[in-house]
């Protein structure tokens, strides 16, 4: 039996997404011919190429005919009237991202070569404000890197070319999500694989009957990691469907187990045959077992699929069997990335922002240190789901093991521990292993700000190769981090980052606003308080997430402990996540939001820490109660405590 697993479209571009990497040491480990490719990285390359470009202008002349010049959008005006270039400098822009030709660079930073659009608009921006930003990013020595970030805004001119002019639903990163994220109708997705395939489509098409003629596969499985992958996999499996209708599909992944879990819709089943909710290991070999008549279909591990009723009606049963135990992580395997092009992906620096562009730059492996979160109380986290609630650590010989066979199979030593939230005491066991056997990588993950996180502890890190941390600060107030059971304070940010920086370990903060009860007094509070931890250096890079109440979350269970109504919800068929809600506070969170990242956006490009806070909105804001020194005092409490 051979399985053929795959991402759909789209997801970064610089590494594959690891979910097929996992399965695929997984079920060779249990003797299961096991393949897997990428068709995400593989659609965006196939759409930057010449020829294609041919084509989608082709589209693009159509669908603006009727357009006068001064009416079309501008990445459309630039695309058509610059075309020539755009022709000429694809290629070779995307061979230098591939790290093919570095040659290329000093081409790049001449800003002849490249044609450009709406992307480089940021620019001119950032000089209003600071002058020769790219010489202060890049300096006069930093060619590769100020080559890197002018062809990914190129590559952004041309996806924003495509979006608007030829595929709604392309985009750098996802693809339709808008048509599934939080989506309780399957209606637009349905509608949308019913109608008239979208050039990318047709792509996508093509590549999926090349995978099936390669490999032959038993049973293809599908990953949706997020809401921009659904429409994807489900164009997929109706490919494999046409080609042959008996072929098993199967589909798993972060937004099924968030989103699906109040599935109904049997229209699903058109596409595909099981759906597997949380860990894929255990309910994915049941189903393997299945096909080979060795399990019945009753059971099944927390899987989909359709079923009649005594009426010979159509219905979507779920079957859960919790008797059977998922995989410990210490028996997971290693991942493996053999039949993944991993010698295709782009290199991107889409912010002059060095934490920032770590997440789009370069090539990691990864892996988790442990299942689950060591902590699971904040209340606006999935805290009832698997992947959240169920944790399990592997021990650190094995992790080191398998970081050795990682650099093994692909020569890299970049790796990104994709955790919820890494335990500390996990952490520092796997840094003193690694400096004791001599292993030597780069790694970063995700955190909470704990104060076990000393100086000493993070200079440890810092010896064992750790290059970043992300963690969440969120709302930056002392009240509502008590609210959401958060278990950290802003001083002990302030002082955990701090340290972490010190050691010269790159550091990113999620922030949130609009969480119940929040008023704009602390919204403007909270940006003051993330204004001098930047400025103090405590971490380099942050972004602003809007609060989301979610179905599986303790506020959207019990949203009267935090203060506010939840909407009525429309019946439930396909996904569920966000719910809306009222909260009586009555701040203005619209207004806010914008002024909240326009004034992160020059922090993160070290611009404007010296305007007042007014300065960031467009309407008159309360002033801050912040004392200006309150960070730096804290600051100095780790020094003279240290």
């Amino acid at each position: 039996m051979t399985v053929l697993l795959m991402t759909p479209p789209m997801t970064q571009l610089n590494t594959p997404y690891p979910a097929t990497a996992y399965l695929t040491g997984f079920l060779r480990s249990r003797g299961y011919e096991a393949v897997q490719r990428d068709p995400a990285i593989e659609l965006f390359l196939e759409m930057m190429t010449a020829p294609a470009l041919d084509i989608i202008r082709q589209h693009v002349e159509e669908n603006f005919e009727s357009f006068e010049d001064d009416e079309l959008p501008d990445a459309i005006f630039i695309f058509l009237a610059e075309f020539d270039r755009y022709r000429l400098c694809v290629e070779p822009a995307i061979r230098f991202l591939q790290g093919k030709d570095s040659s290329l660079a000093l081409r790049i930073i001449s800003r002849r070569f490249l044609p450009e659009g709406p992307a480089f608009d940021a620019i001119a921006q950032m000089e209003e404000v600071s002058g020769d930003i790219l010489k202060t990013a890049f300096g006069n020595l930093g060619v590769q890197d100020k080559a890197k970030y002018l062809a990914t805004l190129f590559i952004n001119d041309l996806s924003a070319v495509i979006t608007q002019g030829v595929d709604p639903y392309f985009e750098v990163s996802r693809y339709g999500e808008r048509l599934a994220a939080a989506n309780p109708s399957f209606d637009d997705l349905y509608n949308t694989l019913m109608g008239e395939p979208s050039f990318s489509s047709e792509i996508l098409e093509q590549l999926v009957e090349q995978y099936l003629e390669e490999t032959q596969p038993s049973v293809v499985a599908l990953t949706v990691p997020f809401p921009g992958n659904m429409l994807g996999a489900l164009r997929i499996a109706q490919t494999c469907k046409a080609i042959n209708p008996d072929l098993p599909v199967v589909l798993g992944g972060g937004f099924i187990n968030t989103e699906l879990r109040a599935l109904k819709d049997p229209r699903v089943f058109e596409f595909v045959d099981f759906i597997c909710l949380d860990d894929g290991e255990r309910p994915f070999m049941t189903l393997l077992e299945f096909f080979d008549g060795k399990r019945k279909i009753d059971e099944l591990v927390r899987t989909y699929f359709l079923s009649e009723d005594e009426n010979g009606e159509s219905y979507v049963h779920y079957n859960e069997n919790a008797e059977l135990h998922d995989i410990p992580q210490t028996d997971v395997g290693t991942p493996i990335y053999d039949g993944l092009p991993l010698t295709e992906y782009l290199s991107l620096c889409e912010m002059l922002n060095p934490m920032h562009r770590i997440w789009s730059d370069g090539r990691w492996n990864k892996l988790t240190i442990a299942h689950g979160c060591y902590w699971r109380k904040c209340s606006f986290c999935d805290v009832t789901l698997d992947y959240i609630d169920r944790y399990d650590a592997a021990g650190a010989d094995i992790l080191v093991d398998r970081i050795e066979e990682l650099i093994e199979e692909t020569g890299q030593t970049g790796f990104h521990f994709v955790d919820e939230a890494a335990p500390p005491k996990a952490l520092f066991a796997l840094a003193r292993r690694l400096i004791e056997r001599g292993v030597v990588i780069s790694w970063w993950g995700n955190i909470r700000f704990e104060k076990t996180f000393t100086p000493e502890r993070c200079q440890l890190l810092a010896d064992s190769g750790c290059i970043a941390v992300s963690g969440g600060l969120e709302v930056a107030s002392d009240r509502l981090l008590k609210l959401m059971k958060k278990g950290v304070s802003v001083e002990q940010v302030a002082r955990v980052t701090k340290a972490f920086s010190d050691a010269g370990i790159l550091v990113h903060s999620y922030l949130m606003y609009g969480f119940p009860t929040q008023t704009e007094q602390e919204t403007i509070d909270a940006l003051e308080m993330v204004r001098q931890m930047m400025a103090q250096e405590c971490f380099q890079s942050a972004f602003w997430h809007r609060f989301a109440a979610t179905a599986h979350s303790p506020i959207g269970i019990n949203p009267e402990e935090y203060g506010i109504t939840l909407a009525e919800r429309p019946d439930i068929l396909f996904a569920e996540n966000d719910v809306d809600f009222t909260d009586p506070t009555g701040t203005d969170h619209d207004m806010l939001g914008d002024g909240l990242r326009k004034a992160l956006y020059n922090y993160m490009h070290g611009i404007g820490f010296d305007q007042p806070m007014d300065f960031w909105f467009d309407k008159p804001v309360k002033r801050t109660l912040v004392k200006k020194d309150l960070i730096s005092k804290a600051l100095n409490d780790l020094i003279v405590s240290s």
